[in-house]
Order: C-alpha cells, then structure tokens, then sequence
C-alpha cells in the first residue's frame, strides 16, 4: 500500500534585527521568520513532521538559493544532503568556461565548502552522484585528479554513481556533484 506524502512548507528565514536578537516575527506572506536557522517542516500522509536545517553559506553562490539549497541537514537521524554543486564560485562567477579539470575543481572546492558550513568531515560522505556532460573515459581520471586535489588524503572513498549526461541545467555546466553526509 503507497502511503501519500503531503508537503505542508513552514519556512523559518534568516532576519536580524538591530540588536542581533532571536527575534521571531511572521512576514506578510505568512511565514515565520527567526534569525538563527532557517527550517522547514515536512507533514507526511502519517501526520510526523520532519525538522531541516537549510544552509546556504556565504563561500557559496546565492544565485542558486531561490530555487534550491545548497545543504539541507535533518535532524531526524542527523543527515546532510548537500545539492550539486557546479563551477560557479561564492560571487556566481563561472571557473573554467569549457575545461573539465578546472571545473571540476570548483566542484570540489564548492562541495568542500558545504561540508564545512555543516561542520562535516569529507569523510562523512556517504554517497556521492557525479553527473558529467559528454563522458569519455579520459574524464575519470581528470575529474578525480581533481578530488584529489581538493581532498587529499581525505578523498571521501565513498559510494558514488558516476552518470554521463547530455547536458545539465546551464549549457556551460560540463560537471554537476551532490552528496549525502552522515553525522557520528
């Protein structure tokens, strides 16, 4: 028996107020703002809501963040799941138009820093999705010379599904990588 999933959205935004206090006020939209954390609660078919932490560090782009997020960690069993990141840098400026090295460098060094925003060892990885555009063979080896070289010796020997793709969301995108991360 499918068991129906609904989605009721109680999104808590990052605010300040003059003070730097914990203000919590509701906007005109009708959403709760509070400013340490931003959070949304996920009512199942079975009535149990689910606590996520969104995080959207400033090293990363927010040119993203309208209609994505860059971390989502969720209390419940204490998982990140970081979205795939891509060649832009904390400005949104692109790195490496057109070289699968460069940007995957980016990639990495993007993917480095949402786990530390969430304050996770790339050693917590424990899934990995690599997506990239027009695969060769030659690629495997320039794409993980790149973890490598973002990494070192804490290269995440995780699970990973390394999928060849026609293209990505933005036709300058050759590489695309999210992860799930796990907490101790």
């Amino acid at each position: 028996m499918k068991q129906k999933l609904y989605i009721i959205f109680i999104t808590l935004v990052l605010t300040s107020n003059k003070k730097g206090s914990n203000e919590t006020i509701m906007d005109e939209g009708g959403c709760w703002k509070h400013s340490t954390f931003q959070e949304k609660m996920y009512k199942y078919g079975n009535g149990a809501y689910l606590p996520m932490e969104i995080v959207n560090p400033k090293t990363l782009t927010d040119k993203v963040t309208s209609v994505i997020s860059h971390v989502v960690v969720t209390t419940a069993s204490k998982l990140a799941f970081i979205s795939g990141q891509v060649f832009v840098d904390e400005t949104g400026a692109l790195v490496g138009s057109g070289d699968y090295y460069a940007q995957a460098i980016q990639v990495f060094t993007n993917l480095k820093y949402a786990l530390e925003a969430v304050r996770a060892d790339p050693l917590y990885i424990v899934k990995m999705n690599i997506f990239v555009v027009n695969h060769n063979p030659e690629l495997i080896s320039i794409i993980f010379d790149a973890g490598f070289y973002v990494f070192g010796p804490n290269w995440p020997k995780t699970a990973s599904t390394y999928i060849s793709v026609q293209a990505l969301a933005d036709p300058e995108w050759l590489i695309e990588i999210d992860a799930i991360v796990i907490f101790p």
